[in-house]
């Protein structure tokens, strides 16, 4: 079993909790475990939604490990695995939904972590940093995602000053959905979890394959991406169409069968 995270399957949606040390950091060797992991999520038919979040009150996630940096020599350019550091940051053909639960200190790659989910709850208490410029680092997530995210000004200042951010902030600039009391995350990530298994299978794979096939293309070379694109056609074709039309009209609740 991996030291840096805990599993647990809850029907149709696999909970990942980040849990090593006090500050649930991450090696290059975690890393890589969090890449096969997430790979073997993306992979297993029954499981169709990922809650990640930390383990305790204090810490989402801290990011690299410094202290294993500074005992091991471990290199800032180490292999991390096909989907960079923690799995998330460039995962191949990843298209299931993550939902993210900050239970607290988002910082370094535990932010960038959290940038690679798709919705965000935030605890009232977490708080939001990309504090490598004061160790040399350069956030490799942060200086490619988070001006996709956010206003460049406030971002650059983020990764500039390695200033804090608040749950407050971080939702006024769009950067979580939700912000919660604390200790209430991992419900509201639950509650959203169980919308979603409710709804039509194909169609969240496809929004997000679209979503992320044209997210820097113009207006209507994205429209025809969308419309060459495999999981669009197999939504346009599946029998759960047919009967979500069929539902509507016959004023009940669908029944989604996922093909």
């Amino acid at each position: 079993m991996p030291e840096a995270f805990e599993l647990k399957e809850q029907g149709r949606v696999l909970e990942v909790t980040l849990c090593r040390g006090k500050a649930n950091t991450i090696t290059a060797e975690d890393s890589r475990e969090l890449n096969r992991m997430w790979e073997s999520f993306r992979d297993h038919e029954a499981q169709r939604f990922a809650i990640l979040t930390g383990k305790g009150e204090k810490f989402f996630c801290a990011g690299w490990d410094l202290k294993n940096v500074a005992e091991s020599g471990e290199e800032s350019d180490s292999e991390y695995g096909s989907g960079g550091f923690g799995g998330l940051n460039y995962p191949r053909n990843f298209y299931k939904p993550v939902i993210c639960a900050v239970n607290g200190i988002a910082c370094g790659g535990g932010f960038e972590m959290m940038l690679g989910c798709d919705i965000i709850v935030a605890e009232e208490h977490a708080t939001f940093a990309l504090p490598e410029i004061n160790v040399g680092v350069l956030p490799d997530c942060g200086v490619v995602k988070l001006r996709r995210r956010i206003p460049y000004h406030v971002a650059v200042e983020l990764m500039m000053t390695g200033r804090w951010m608040d749950a407050s902030e971080a939702k006024h600039w769009g950067l979580v959905n939700h912000v919660v009391p604390k200790g209430e995350g991992m419900a509201k990530a639950r509650e959203i979890a169980s919308q979603l298994a409710s709804g039509p299978p194909l169609l969240y794979p496809a929004i997000k394959q679209v979503l992320k096939m044209t997210e820097n293309v113009s207006e209507n070379e994205a429209f025809a991406v969308h419309d060459a694109c495999a999981a669009v056609e197999k939504v346009n074709r599946s029998e759960d169409l047919k009967e979500g039309a069929l539902a509507f009209s016959e004023k009940r609740e669908p029944v989604w069968k996922g093909r």
